[in-house]
């Protein structure tokens, strides 16, 4: 194979937007020899970073997909996938999380630990994704990497510490000190190229050394050695303080801090060297799968060749030669011209074309490693699917897939962009699991739902460039749910008589709030008034009543439906007969429990001058916000606020019209709340309005 696994690191590039990721990826590729030059994210010069390869990303200057490519530095093998920073692609980055076994946690030294930062932060948590941080932008006006250290204590609860310091910083930034070597490192020629050790600077000696030791302080926990030579006060090897290090990072209980520019072409090699000596290779991370002959076991995956394949297929495209399909390989090999089995589908299939992607690149291969991450061509499959060899029959945990915040309706112009809206529409549902579309029942729109403004508007962009297709989008709808405040008691029968047996059904109980979940269903039948085998068609008919409510034809949730006595006829009592009457019963009481309306609240961060904090305050105030935090950081500002979706529709216009484009804010969703009774009176009086029209018809 000519790959050693144990030199093999699988990592991930994750941050809040703008902090510099695609820069810095586009400086790896360069010190690793990938691309001989460097280029601009937001091209300039016409070209644009490797990584951003889309069109749209180019322009607009930010990431939209994940991109993976492989590279070499000194003797180790590094899968290197860019993701996006922005909380509309959340996606991406869950499913780039989920194949990755550490992650280079990239934060801006002016900006610190910002909103998206945390998302992020609790996103590597999820998969247990041990991590380096690294302080970019040193060399920006405001730069403090100190602080950032600090944040990351505070905010992300992560023991982080220095093992680098700077040489100078904003427009002074010559080099950093390495407090494993104690050395001086400047990155000299042109482009950074040749690395230069010297002795530290004699201001910094005293600062190096205070760092230095609590660096060692904080590693001595993962070495028994190392604690003894430390406090013994003898000199302390580097590769001993190395292999702490790593321990520590390993059991993410450390975070190593590093520090440089990589748009000043600093601190890059010193951060791969790193990759390579603190972050795990794919055999030491346990993965595990469910095997589905065993009633979902939990089976360990080893990385090794001669085990049977397991592989996840984890990230999907359209490519102009058929369906492209990201896979990970946990174990085995995979060999073009193998059968494997797609465990989902139940389907076999054999292994066609195999290759290696340099962002939208791709190198044929013969054979992808354990631990590698590949693409096939031309795999019938859905994002998730695990594909298996050797007769296994496991599935790999799937990954966490967030609710869409947002709909839009969307109308094709013409015959012809209607059929390409159609395939348009396909393809992206089974790229993007947050990007869902379906047809309205009552005004049959098509209505398309994703994470924010920004992902369906890509979406839309990419519909016009891709395919040629011209779309007019209504008004985004919010996405609202229904709920009941009080608790109330139902006794309804079910009875039709036509020629033949008739239909019989009595269901009685209560319904209540329910805080835990969207929906429950609780069995407290005595005496088997409602014979077993109509239990379920109860719990089906509530179902069916809960998808829509009766106030704005939204789905109901928070609600548990209890049934505690019924009736049945041994003749006419049937499964049709128990759902209609468990539809009946929820609809008689649905209207004495004070139904409300509840609707998303976004939790919003805006991030600008300190100058505009009474416009950004103001702003908020308008839209209904309830601004929970707020901190000042000399002349920078980050308010922090919970504001309804409804009211956040071209908040960026006016908030650039308001901070004189200075100001920026991120939004993710953060729980459901009531609306006030004014605008709940208008839905539910628009709703109505619509009934009326479309019955009128």
């Amino acid at each position: 194979m000519g790959i050693d696994i144990t030199k093999m690191r699988n990592i991930g590039i994750s941050a809040h937007i703008d902090s510099g990721k695609t820069t810095l990826s586009e400086r790896i590729l360069f010190y690793c020899d990938k691309i001989h030059a460097i280029h601009e994210v937001r091209g300039k010069d016409g070209v644009g970073a490797t990584m951003d390869h889309m069109e749209l990303e180019r322009e607009r200057g930010i990431t939209i997909q994940s991109a993976a490519t492989q590279v070499e530095w000194k003797d180790y093998t590094i899968n290197l996938i860019d993701t996006p920073g922005h909380v509309d692609f959340t996606i991406e980055v869950e499913r780039s999380l989920r194949v990755l076994d550490g992650a280079i946690l990239v934060l801006c030294a002016v900006g610190g630990v910002q909103s998206q930062s945390i998302t992020v932060d609790r996103q590597l948590k999820r998969y247990h994704v041990p991590r380096i941080a690294f302080v970019n932008k040193c060399d920006r006006t405001g730069a403090n990497p100190f602080k950032v250290r600090l944040q990351l204590r505070e905010k992300l609860g992560l023991n982080a510490v220095m093992i680098q310091i700077p040489i100078g910083l904003e427009d002074k930034l010559e080099g950093l000190v390495d407090l494993v070597t104690m050395k001086a490192v400047y990155f000299d020629g042109d482009s950074g190229t040749e690395l230069r050790y010297a002795e530290i600077p004699p201001h910094l000696k005293a600062d190096a050394e205070k760092f230095r030791e609590e660096m060692i302080d904080a590693v001595s926990l993962f070495s028994d050695d190392l604690a003894e030579k430390f406090l013994g006060g003898e000199d302390i090897p580097e590769e001993l303080i190395h292999a702490a290090i790593r321990k520590g990072t390993l059991a993410e209980q450390f975070v190593p801090v590093m520090i440089g520019s990589a748009y000043k072409n600093k601190g890059i090699q010193t951060l791969l060297d790193a990759v390579g000596s603190y972050l795990p290779n794919p055999t030491e991370v346990k993965n595990y799968a469910l095997d589905l002959d065993h009633g979902e076991e939990r089976k360990e995956l080893i990385s090794e060749e001669k085990s049977p394949t397991v592989a996840l297929g984890f990230k999907l495209e359209d490519g102009q030669y058929g369906q492209l399909t990201y896979v990970r390989i946990y174990q085995g090999s995979l060999k073009k011209g193998e059968e494997l089995i797609n465990t989902r589908a139940r389907k076999k299939f054999k292994v066609g074309r195999l290759v290696r992607m340099h962002s939208n690149d791709m190198e044929d291969i013969t054979e992808g490693a354990p631990g590698d991450i590949v693409a096939l061509f031309g795999v019938e499959c859905a994002s998730g699917d695990t594909f298996c060899g050797g007769g296994l029959n496991y599935a790999m945990t799937s990954m966490f897939v967030p609710e869409p915040v947002i709909s839009l309706a969307i109308n094709p112009k013409d015959k012809k962009s209607a059929d390409q809206m159609a395939k348009a529409l396909n393809r992206f549902t089974k790229e993007d699991p947050t990007f869902r579309t379906f047809v309205d029942q009552e005004s049959n729109q098509t209505i398309i739902q994703g994470m924010g403004e920004l992902h369906l508007e890509v979406y839309i962009e990419r519909m016009r460039r891709e395919y040629k297709c011209e779309v007019e989008t209504g008004m985004p709808q919010v996405a609202y749910r229904e709920a009941i405040q009080s608790r109330s008691d139902f006794n309804y029968t079910h009875k039709k008589q036509t020629g033949g047996s008739g239909q019989y059904g009595r269901v009685a109980g209560y319904m209540e709030p329910y805080s835990d979940g969207d929906y429950e269903f609780v069995d407290n039948i005595k005496g088997g008034s409602i014979p077993n085998e109509f239990i379920p068609s109860c719990d089906k008919g509530f179902k069916e009543a809960v998808k829509r409510g009766s106030l704005i034809g939204f789905p109901i949730v928070n609600i548990r439906c209890v049934i505690n006595d019924g009736a049945s006829h041994p003749v006419d009592s049937s499964d049709i007969a128990f759902q209609l009457a468990a539809i009946g019963a929820f609809r008689e009481a649905y209207n004495k429990a004070k139904p409300c309306i509840l609707e998303p609240i976004m939790k919003v961060s805006v991030e600008g001058p300190t100058e505009f904090q009474g416009n950004i305050y103001a702003s908020i105030n308008q839209r209904r916000g309830i601004i929970s935090a707020s901190t000042e950081d000399g002349t920078f500002s980050r308010v922090e606020a919970e504001v309804p979706l409804s009211e956040m529709f071209g908040y960026s216009t006016v908030l650039r019209s308001l901070t004189q484009g200075k100001a920026e804010f991120s939004m993710e969703f953060e729980k459901y709340g009531k609306v006030p009774s004014s605008i709940s009176e208008a839905l539910v009086k628009e709703y109505e309005e619509k009934r009326r029209k479309e019955q009128g018809r």
